[in-house]
């Protein structure tokens, strides 16, 4: 029986650095039969080598397209805004199953060309529910960093939106520079803020509470909100009257909103940064509902309009694990290595059969038009 082909393709949402596969992952699936061919890349975190090392087979940039169709292709973000049939089987985070702007467009693509999408972001292992592998933590983590890199820079920069950001090697050096971003903040506003984490017990939460906590922040200064805190409903005034709130729920249905324009117009607000780790942007049950647009590691914040003293913005990166690349890779590719060493029989598998039910459920929905060729 011939071996399974895995192909890893180069990523292309801009600052993207992260890696469904690493090196480490390679030489597991190389070792248990796989054929793994690895893009060369200009941006991913893991030099071309390290992948050739193991016995991997690199391949231009971009040769996914046209790859045999029983090859499987892998990546971690959005292909690029393309329109031409899929038909191979994909695995990867697509964002197109909750509504998204555009989900027609995007999801359509596969049935269009008979291919298949294995979605990361639903992997579940059919006895807890659970996901078997995800960026939480790490998100979590970096949004945290970011955020309190912006509630210093509004101190110390009155008037001008946070530079652009570039990943870090190592957690270490990240936490070095948003502890010195903390006390030049503390020195123009004479304390520590107050930040406020909701969906704070789970895996993206604890990543948010976790860095305050690293960078120096004691535990008083952190309100954290899970389920119990929000069940009576918001908007609520504990996140008015904290300097920072970060918003690491994973929204699956309509909930009331946390925040909205009117409850941020009440006299007493302290808020002037927000990080949606959710980045729930075009998502019409957006329980942050004041603002539009997702952000980016160039322009890391978008203002609230209307809302001075203080200022308002907010960070909508929806790939903030990418400010730690190398470390968020190790982890998320180990946690997904059981997994993906089932490729070879995936229909048989039922983690990955339930990733095909969802995936033939969700097209079932698509317009008749979108699925016009």
């Amino acid at each position: 029986m011939a071996s399974t082909v895995l192909h890893l393709r180069s990523e292309d949402k801009p600052l993207e650095h992260r890696s469904a596969l690493t090196p480490t992952t390679t030489k597991a699936l190389i070792d248990a039969g796989y054929v793994v061919n690895v893009e060369k890349s200009p941006v991913r975190i893991f030099d071309d080598e390290e992948f050739s090392a193991v016995g991997a087979t690199l391949v231009p940039t971009g040769s996914w397209r046209d790859a045999p169709k029983e090859h499987i292709i892998i990546g971690l973000k959005e292909l690029p805004e393309e329109t031409f049939p899929l038909k191979h089987v994909h695995v990867q985070f697509a964002h197109c199953y909750k509504g998204q702007g555009g989900w027609e467009t995007v999801l359509a693509r596969f049935p269009r060309g008979g291919g298949t999408l294995l979605d990361l972001e639903f992997l579940q292992d059919p006895a807890t529910g659970r996901r078997v592998a995800a960026f939480g933590y790490q998100a979590g983590f970096s949004g945290s960093a970011l955020a309190l890199k912006n509630w210093a820079w509004q101190l110390t920069h009155p008037g001008e939106p946070l530079p652009g950001v570039e990943s870090y090697p190592n957690e270490d050096a990240l936490i070095a520079d948003v502890k010195k971003d903390i006390e030049a903040g503390q020195a123009k506003a004479g304390r520590l803020p107050r930040v406020i984490v909701i969906g704070a017990l789970g895996r993206c939460g604890r990543g948010a509470v976790d860095l305050c906590l690293k960078a120096g922040l004691p535990t008083e200064q952190i309100l954290k909100w899970d389920m119990a805190e929000t069940a009576k409903g918001g908007p609520f005034k504990e996140i008015a009257e904290s300097d920072i709130f970060v918003n690491c729920i994973y929204l699956s249905s309509k909930i009331p909103h946390f925040v909205n324009l009117e409850s941020l117009k009440e006299p007493g607000r302290q808020l002037s940064v927000v990080c949606d780790v959710s980045a729930d942007t075009t998502n019409p049950y957006n329980p942050v509902p004041i603002y539009t647009v997702a952000t980016t590691f160039s322009n890391p914040t978008v203002p609230v309009e209307g809302l001075e003293n203080p200022p308002l913005s907010v960070i909508s990166i929806d790939h903030l694990p990418s400010l730690l690349p190398r470390e968020s890779s190790e982890s998320f590719s180990n946690d997904l290595l059981p997994y993906l060493l089932k490729l070879n029989d995936w229909q048989n598998d039922p983690v990955w059969a339930g990733a095909y039910k969802l995936f033939q459920e969700k097209v079932a929905t698509l317009p008749k038009e979108a699925l016009e060729n």
